[in-house]
């Protein structure tokens, strides 16, 4: 797969400063434009189309040469970023730079996972739903095999990673979240989070008491595992 030169990228946005999208790091998020997917309660629409990014990779990373020292990384979000060819070249420059390189993603595509998980210190990777109901949820056939893929490939690499489910109640009740988490300790995923999706909606309802759904009697399989309202 061909990878492009960094100033080709398409950019969708930036957040200078962010302490919730790297756990534990206080980061800058740049937004690559383009996703493959079309999930319906995407909060980042206005991301799924490459063409509404701009090429202004120069000037961002100029901007980041006067942030060394006060952050300590980059994360790279979207949109998919792993849409975007010159991620590899991007994650290379920042990491040039000095700062710590992180990665928001999906997982839509496997093989440029591969090339960029080298140059990654984090992943934060977006499991939608169970690997079934993936191809309902994205509007994408075969988007589940894709996702389970990359998973594979992260939980192989090493690199530190949070695996995140965002609760939407039409694709999530306590059962399907129950289930999803067995899938998920059975592939060997010991780092597990919910968040609420934004803009928030109701949750499903009514939680069992303890764990929020009936995971109380799978949370055990993960090192970590929390509900956390964005």
């Amino acid at each position: 797969m061909s990878v492009k030169p960094a100033k080709a990228a398409r950019i969708g946005g930036l957040e200078p400063f962010s302490a919730c999208d790297w756990p534990g790091k206080l980061v800058a998020v740049i937004f690559l434009a383009g996703c493959p997917w079309r999930c319906g309660y995407c909060h980042n629409p206005q991301l799924w189309r490459r063409r509404d990014g701009k090429t202004d990779w120069p000037a961002l990373r100029e901007w980041l040469e006067s942030r060394r020292g006060l952050l300590d990384g980059v994360v790279f979000s979207g949109g998919e970023p792993l849409a975007e060819a010159a991620l590899p070249a991007l994650l290379a420059e920042v990491r040039a730079l000095g700062f710590a390189t992180g990665l928001h993603s999906g997982g839509a595509y496997p093989a440029r996972l591969a090339e960029a998980l080298p140059l990654l210190d984090w992943v934060g990777f977006d499991v939608k739903t169970e690997w079934a109901g993936y191809d309902a949820l994205t509007g994408v056939p075969g988007s589940g095999r894709a996702a389970r893929r990359s998973l594979e490939l992260l939980l192989a690499s090493g690199v530190a990673y949070e695996c995140r489910t965002s609760i939407h109640p039409h694709w999530h009740d306590a059962a399907a979240l129950a289930r999803l988490a067995e899938e998920l300790a059975a592939d060997g995923v010991r780092h597990y989070r919910w968040q609420a999706i934004r803009p928030p909606a109701p949750l499903p309802t009514p939680w069992p008491a303890g764990w929020p759904g009936n995971l109380q009697d799978v949370a055990w399989r993960f090192a970590d595992f929390d509900y956390r309202q964005h």
